[in-house]
């Protein structure tokens, strides 16, 4: 009783105890440049990326670019580097007729928007999208005036250097931003039953491009073992009597077992289909640095970053994979500029 009476109270403390917020905090800057950074003394205007990903509409694009420019934005700080307000410049180039505002309302219906939510086929919900993006695509624009083209030429770029009193232009590319199925078997990040079914299906079947097919292939990969663990059965230690073992009418009891365990084995091959997904991010940049007196590139370099999740505890969501990637890809671009640029 008294155990009882302190796993009581123990429990309560922990309820109470546990009443408050879980908060997580992050400074991409946390400490000041030192008086020798490399980039101390010394500025930079960040104009946007041009985005060549194809990847969504023009909100999504926006998004991207804010992303990849926060980014920039971090590092050069973190490098010691000053740089104006990225809405000042981007005002600026919108008053001086170097980009064009372009409205990305969406004019996709909302119907069928909240018809993706609902239980259709994964076909039918394959089809919806298309239509959606289909909407969502802008024509009949003057390509100078699309999204992703940003030509300057190097009068721009010394005007742009001389209003803001910068030292270096920077400009690039988003070439690639998109998410895949990681090709990695390893079971730390599939999971144990994907690993071991998966594999066993792709030595026997290879790689099929449907998905109904790549789903039979692991229910008979399923029903394979299930059907080797029956007509084991019968020759286990514990199981020498063959007269417990039929079922659904059957006498034969090897039969039995074996189309009992391979349905078992087949249901557990359909999950495994279903499972053992690995997400993977990948973003790629391509940095272009200028002179903004001249307008000369001082130093270019391209990136490609790929982000899994290290095990299936790891969060998976998409914006954590995809902030690991710009953020990852940014850093080397930058502290490659500084080390071999300057």
């Amino acid at each position: 009783m008294e155990r009882l009476k302190f796993l009581v109270v123990g429990i309560l403390a922990l309820t109470l105890a546990g009443c408050g917020q879980t908060i997580v905090e992050t400074l991409n800057v946390p400490h000041a440049p030192g008086f020798d950074a490399p980039g101390k003394g010394r500025s930079v205007v960040i104009l946007p990326f041009a985005d060549y990903s194809n990847a969504g509409n023009f909100d999504s694009a926006f998004r991207r670019n804010m992303a990849v420019t926060e980014a920039l934005t971090d590092r050069f700080s973190a490098n010691g580097f000053s740089m104006p307000v990225q809405e000042d410049v981007f005002q600026y180039l919108v008053d001086e007729g170097v980009i064009n505002i372009v409205p990305y309302e969406e004019t996709r219906s909302v119907s069928l928007v909240n018809e993706l939510a609902n239980e259709w086929s994964d076909t039918m919900k394959a089809e919806i999208s298309r239509y959606l993006a289909g909407n969502n695509t802008t024509t009949g624009v003057n390509a100078g005036n699309s999204p992703g083209t940003h030509a300057l030429t190097t009068n721009t770029v010394a005007k742009i250097g001389r209003s803001f009193k910068a030292d270096y232009i920077v400009r690039g590319r988003i070439l690639e931003y998109k998410s895949r199925q990681d090709p990695t078997w390893e079971p730390w990040k599939k999971g144990i039953l994907p690993f071991i079914n998966g594999g066993t299906s792709r030595i026997i079947f290879g790689f099929a491009s449907s998905d109904l097919y790549d789903q039979w292939n692991q229910q008979i990969t399923g029903a394979a073992y299930g059907a080797r663990i029956g007509y084991e059965h019968s020759n286990w230690p514990w199981d020498n009597n063959d007269d417990g073992d039929a079922i659904f009418g059957m006498s034969d009891g090897d039969d039995a077992n074996a189309i009992l365990w391979g349905s078992i084995g087949s249901e557990i091959g359909k999950q495994a289909y279903r499972s053992g997904d690995v997400q993977q991010a990948v973003v790629q940049l391509r940095m272009w640095v200028q002179e903004a007196t001249s307008g000369n590139v001082v130093w270019t370099n391209r990136v490609d970053v790929k982000v899994t999740p290290e095990s299936f505890f790891a969060d998976n969501q998409y914006d954590a994979l995809f902030n690991k990637a710009i953020e990852k890809g940014v850093m080397t671009l930058v502290d490659n500029f500084v080390t071999t640029g300057l």
